[in-house]
C-alpha cells in the first residue's frame, strides 16, 4: 500500500522464550494445526488450488510469539475490511553464525502473498516445494548462500535442504523461507506469524481490532510501502510514492488516474521492495523490460544523466508515458493498456481491483 511504516529487523522477537522454542521444537501453546489460510467471507481473491493466478496484497503483518490458534485466525479474518488472512509458521535461527529469521509456509498460498516478480517465478516455488530453501537478497549475501547448493540448517534436527535461490517476499525481515513440510524438523513454533489484507482499512483501527482479538499480546507491523528512498526533496519535488505517481500522472498523461499508477507499483514491486531483475529479466519498481526501457525511458522530476531504471523519478513517469501512449488516456482505452504493461487478463483485473481501492482510500 501507501503509506505507514516498513518491516525493518528481526522478524521475531529477541527474547529467550523464542531461542528456545526454535532449539527444542514446536511451541505447545500454539494449538492444533488446520488450515494455514481464512478467508473473509466477500473475498474472491487468491491462486486457484491448480496454480497462481494473482496477487493478494498484505497490509500487516501479526507476531505472537505463542503462536495463533484457529479460533483467533477466525476473528482476524472477520475483523471488518479484512479481505484473507494467512498464517505461517517461524522461528530465529543460528545459521552460518547469523541469527536469521525464518518462515514456514504452504508454498501454493504464500505464492500470492509476494511481490508479482517473486509470485512469477514457477522455478522458484517448485524447488521450495520440492523441499528446498529460499532466501532475501540481503539474507543471501550476509550467509554467501549458493545456489544448488546442499546446507544444513538447525533446528529440532539438523535438516540438510538445497539452496534454490534468491527472492523478495515484500515482508522485510523474513529472511529465510521454508515449505511447512519441514517445520516439524526445524523445530519452528507453529504459527507464530499472521498476514492480513485489508485494503482502504486505517491503521489505527485494523490495530485496535487485532488488540481486541490477541487481548493485548503481539504486535503488528505495517507492511505499507515507505516513502522515496530520498533523505529530503527539494520544494515541489513528490517526497512519497503517493505523491509521485498522483504528479506523475497529471504530467505525463492526465486523462489517466494516479491510481492505477500506484496499482501497478504496487503489484510489480512492492513500490520499490523487490527491483529486480525478474527471471524475464525486468527491472525498477516499475519492472521494464530493457528493450521497453530503452524506448520509453525518461529522465523527469529534476533528475541529472541518462534515464535510470532503478530510480522512482524516472521510472513512474516513464510508466505513464508508456501506459498513455497504450491507450490508457481515455477509459476505452484503460484496460487494454494495462494488457499491454502485463500481458495477462488476470493482472488487469487486479490492477483496476486494486486502483479502485486506492480511490477509496486516498480519494
Amino acid at each position: 500500500m501507501l503509506a505507514g511504516v516498513p518491516l525493518a529487523g528481526q522478524l521475531f522477537p529477541a527474547s529467550p522464550a523464542v531461542t528456545q522454542q526454535a532449539e527444542r521444537g514446536p511451541s505447545p501453546a500454539a494449538g492444533t494445526r488446520g488450515p494455514a489460510t481464512t478467508r473473509a467471507p466477500a473475498s474472491t481473491r487468491g491462486p486457484a488450488s491448480t496454480g497462481f493466478t494473482g496477487i493478494v496484497l498484505p497490509d500487516v503483518a501479526v507476531i505472537e510469539p505463542r503462536g495463533i490458534s484457529n479460533a483467533k485466525l477466525a476473528a482476524l479474518a472477520r475483523l471488518p475490511g479484512v479481505r484473507e488472512v494467512l498464517a505461517m509458521d517461524g522461528a530465529a535461527i543460528a545459521f552460518r553464525g547469523h541469527r536469521v529469521n525464518v518462515l514456514g509456509v504452504d508454498v501454493q498460498q504464500f505464492r500470492s502473498w509476494t511481490p508479482l516478480a517473486t509470485a512469477s517465478d514457477q522455478r522458484l516455488w517448485a524447488g521450495l516445494a520440492a523441499g528446498g530453501f529460499v532466501a532475501s537478497p540481503a539474507a543471501q549475501e550476509l550467509l554467501g548462500l549458493r545456489a544448488g547448493t546442499r546446507y544444513r540448517l538447525p533446528g529440532a534436527a539438523q535438516v540438510t535442504l538445497t539452496y534454490r535461490g534468491r527472492a523478495s517476499f515484500g515482508v522485510a525481515g523474513a529472511e529465510l523461507v521454508v515449505s511447512n513440510a519441514v517445520t516439524a524438523q526445524l523445530g519452528l513454533n507453529r504459527r507464530v506469524v499472521a498476514l492480513l489484507s485489508a485494503p482502504g482499512v486505517a491503521l489505527t483501527g485494523l490495530a485496535s481490532g487485532v488488540r481486541t482479538v490477541l487481548r493485548g499480546r503481539g504486535r503488528l507491523i505495517s507492511l505499507r510501502a515507505p516513502q522515496l528512498p530520498v533523505d529530503s526533496a527539494p520544494a515541489g519535488r513528490p517526497a512519497t510514492y503517493l505523491q509521485l505517481f498522483r504528479a506523475s500522472a497529471a504530467r505525463y498523461c492526465p486523462g489517466l488516474s494516479w491510481t492505477v499508477l500506484a496499482a501497478i507499483g504496487q503489484i510489480e514491486s512492492a513500490d520499490g521492495t523487490n527491483n529486480g531483475p525478474s527471471r524475464a529479466g525486468a527491472l525498477g519498481p516499475m519492472q521494464f523490460l530493457p528493450s521497453t526501457w530503452q524506448s520509453w525511458g525518461i529522465t523527469a522530476f529534476g533528475e541529472t544523466g541518462p534515464p535510470n531504471v532503478m530510480d522512482p523519478y524516472d521510472a513512474v513517469p516513464s510508466a505513464a508515458r508508456y501506459l498513455c501512449a497504450a491507450g490508457a488516456g481515455t477509459p476505452a482505452g484503460l484496460a487494454q493498456a494495462i494488457f499491454a504493461y502485463n500481458h495477462a487478463a488476470w493482472y488487469v483485473s487486479e490492477v483496476l481491483a486494486l486502483a479502485r481501492e486506492y480511490a477509496q482510500q486516498y480519494g
